[in-house]
């Protein structure tokens, strides 16, 4: 290895091997979720290695936690939104949400091969620093969701932009039900590029650092990515395709929900306990989100999501959430409103105003 370091006070590894720059998110006990200091990190070396003519591509992974669980990436740390719950003008969050979506726009437009390894956990904020790049390799032990409903907020990190340009009706109810999904079903929606086995990863890693990539550096990664990909086989999510595209082809989602009552099988009834555990705000917010916006491009979707998520935090419902599931672990969030029925459309339209601290700019 011709240089190594770390950023953000170990949080993230940085190094370069041959023609590739690395990236590793180091905080293996907090699933690797990113803090503002990692985000702040990965972007400065980003754009350097961008500029500089020795690094033909980059490389993201997670560190393991043991021998058996590689998290990628469980999102943001949204503890840090809750312990700044109490400042009235949410500094933190208008600060940390601008620099992620910066983040996650600049991946987007990278110039050169970015590849992320995912042979675990990748959710929320995971998914921002993974599904913008140009490969994006899944194994059989990966997990995708974007569980923002569950806490009181909106899938955000560019989800205006990638789920709607799922197949069908894939992408809301994915966006509405947090469903996690694995590599073979992410491979089929197009959200993975590759699928390679988790036996395979070492190896493929191996080949990467040894790659070269002096000449065309996207053919290179190519030619490595394929010498190890495989077909996972039937995607699970195929069995009920018809059957999202079906229920989920609602105007509202009182008709979403109707519609799943009527089924009657065992995949609807689990999608509408899934559903009723969720933010009944969130689910309307998100719901206009992923049914009227789809055409947005990349970074105005993440300048509308700047908004929702900004005026998530300056309500009840994110904080709520955060707490039921991470600060007291109880599950039992009080939603406010408390049904679908009580949202109204002046609270869903306030989510898509610009806020009081404004819009962000890239």
């Amino acid at each position: 290895m011709n240089e190594a370091t770390a950023a953000a006070d170990g949080e993230i590894l940085l190094a370069v091997t041959g023609g590739l720059g690395e990236i590793t998110l180091n905080r293996p006990k907090a699933l690797n979720a990113v803090t503002q200091p990692m985000v702040t990190a990965m972007d400065a070396q980003l754009k350097a290695w961008a500029g500089d003519p020795a690094i033909g591509a980059v490389v993201v992974r997670g560190a393991p936690r043991d021998e058996t669980r590689v998290p990628f990436c469980a999102g943001g740390d949204i503890r840090l939104i809750y312990d700044a719950r109490n400042d009235p003008d949410r500094k933190f969050a208008v600060e940390f949400y601008a620099e992620e979506y910066r983040l996650n726009s600049f991946i987007y437009r990278y110039p050169k091969p970015y590849i992320a390894l995912i042979d675990g956990v990748v959710m929320g904020g995971g998914v921002g620093v993974s599904i913008h790049g140009s490969h994006r390799v899944m194994s059989e032990r990966t997990m995708f969701a974007m569980p923002e409903t569950g806490i009181g907020l909106i899938p955000d990190i560019g989800a205006t932009y990638f789920l709607s340009r799922l197949p069908g009706r894939t992408g809301l109810y994915l966006g509405l039900t947090a469903a996690r999904i694995g590599g073979a079903d992410a491979l089929h929606l197009g959200l993975a590029t590759h699928y390679v086995p988790s036996d395979r990863m070492a190896a493929l890693d191996t080949a990467l650092r040894e790659g070269d990539y002096s000449a065309s550096a996207h053919a290179a990664v190519g030619r490595i990515l394929d010498g190890f990909a495989e077909d996972p086989g039937l995607a699970p999510i195929v069995e009920n395709l018809e059957a999202i595209d079906r229920c989920f082809g609602g105007e509202t989602v009182e008709q979403v929900i109707a519609k799943l009552q009527a089924e009657g099988t065992p995949w609807a009834e689990e999608t509408l306990a899934a559903l009723a555990e969720k933010s009944p705000t969130s689910l309307k917010v998100t719901f206009r989100q992923l049914t009227t916006l789809g055409d947005l491009d990349l970074e105005d979707a993440l300048k509308m999501e700047y908004r929702m998520a900004i005026r998530c935090n300056f309500g009840p419902e994110l904080f709520e959430g955060i707490r039921a599931v991470v600060i007291d672990k109880d599950r039992s969030p009080k939603w406010q409103p408390a049904s679908v029925a009580e949202v109204s459309d002046d609270l869903v339209a306030e989510h898509f105003a610009v806020p009081a601290t404004g819009d962000m700019t890239f």
